[in-house]
């Protein structure tokens, strides 16, 4: 894959994301990502573990695509909550390097008032971008 993160000039580096990537290749999607296990229960009720969970369900639905946590470009994270996630913002750092390691892509993070899952406190959307056998 072809991958420039993009900084235009004069600008702050964001601190644990990307204002853009430019990307060439194989386009893997997902959606509706939220922090339950395989039985669809909620593990977790707190926002971090719920996040933690949320991830690793995306870490293994990119796999199923052929994507690895580094070819990651976007991610768009719904959360019920603003003030928790920015209370939570250091432990779900932590989390995020334990799972994704030092992926920083393109991500927007979007308060809303419920999630169709009323146990869910976190929906994920993520974009990867894969190279192409032989590019």
């Amino acid at each position: 894959m072809t991958r420039k993160t993009l900084q235009p000039p004069g600008w702050p580096r964001p601190k644990g994301y990307a204002n853009g990537i430019v990307a060439c290749g194989r386009l893997v999607f997902t959606a509706g990502i939220v922090g339950w296990n395989e039985q669809e229960a909620f593990p977790h009720k707190d926002l971090t573990g719920q996040f933690r969970q949320a991830l690793l369900n995306a870490r293994a639905i990119l796999a199923e695509g052929g994507a690895a946590p580094a070819d990651i470009v976007r991610i768009t994270c719904y959360v019920t909550d603003k003030r928790e996630y920015i209370a939570a913002r250091a432990d779900i750092g932590e989390a995020w390097r334990e799972v994704l390691g030092k992926v920083f892509p393109c991500m927007a993070v979007v308060e809303v008032s419920a999630l169709i899952e009323d146990d869910a406190k976190v929906e994920l959307e993520v974009t990867a971008v894969v190279a192409e056998p032989g590019a």
